[in-house]
């Protein structure tokens, strides 16, 4: 399925009503640029505000669209085709409106925080060869996917392989990872799958590696 080819109302339906992780890894895309946006531009109202809390607001917005059983999204009656975007930035104010007016800017944020993809990327380079070109880059993504994909995939493969992505190549906590419909996992499950996958994927890579390096040794 071409989640990607789907209008904005059909993605809202199919994540709503099957609960497809791949719906909502696509819903996750398209609309992060507009969250995240509108996140930034309310915190700037009050003053500075660390990435770190950004992100968890961006993550709190997510977790809003969700929450009762994605509740906002199925009252939701589309007046246009681009009316899903003002609702998304409607949440996404609120949320971060809520958490400045609410008085907790001076609470820390407890919350495990998400590692970006090129941050993992970079820790599986070896010394003395970081800085990937762009074609490196998705030739070392492409080994990532393959790592996970080794074995023909059960339903349970194939949603820590997404969740794995989420977490990575999206960003996403495992907090609003394990509030998406369809997962199936509580926040300790999925941060469970992220861990125990990242781990095969450094192993597998390490291994790869190693055999490279032994052959180039042996031709010489």
């Amino acid at each position: 399925m071409d989640w990607s080819a789907l209008s904005s109302d059909e993605l809202i339906r199919a994540c709503v009503g099957g609960g497809e992780t791949g719906a909502w890894e696509e819903f996750v895309r398209r609309f992060r640029g507009l969250i995240a946006g509108t996140v930034m531009r309310t915190a700037r109202r009050y003053g500075e505000c660390p990435p770190h809390l950004l992100d968890d607001l961006i993550q709190d917005t997510y977790l809003k669209v969700c929450a009762d059983h994605c509740r906002t999204l199925r009252d939701f009656r589309p007046d246009s085709p681009d009316a899903i975007f003002g609702l998304l930035k409607k949440v996404a104010f609120c949320v971060t409106h809520d958490y400045f007016r609410g008085g907790y800017t001076g609470k820390r944020w407890t919350g495990q925080r998400e590692m970006a993809l090129d941050s993992y990327i970079e820790s599986t380079i070896p010394h003395g060869q970081e800085g990937l070109t762009q074609m490196e880059r998705e030739v070392l993504l492409h080994e990532i996917d393959d790592c996970l994909t080794e074995e023909p995939e059960s339903l349970a493969e194939q949603r820590d392989r997404q969740i794995f992505w989420l977490y990575y190549r999206h960003g996403m906590t495992a907090r609003a990872i394990a509030a998406i419909p369809g997962i199936g996992l509580t926040q300790k499950g999925v941060e469970s799958v992220i861990q125990r996958l990242t781990i095969h994927v450094r192993n597998r890579l390490a291994r790869g590696k190693s055999r490279k390096g032994k052959s180039s040794h042996s031709s010489l």
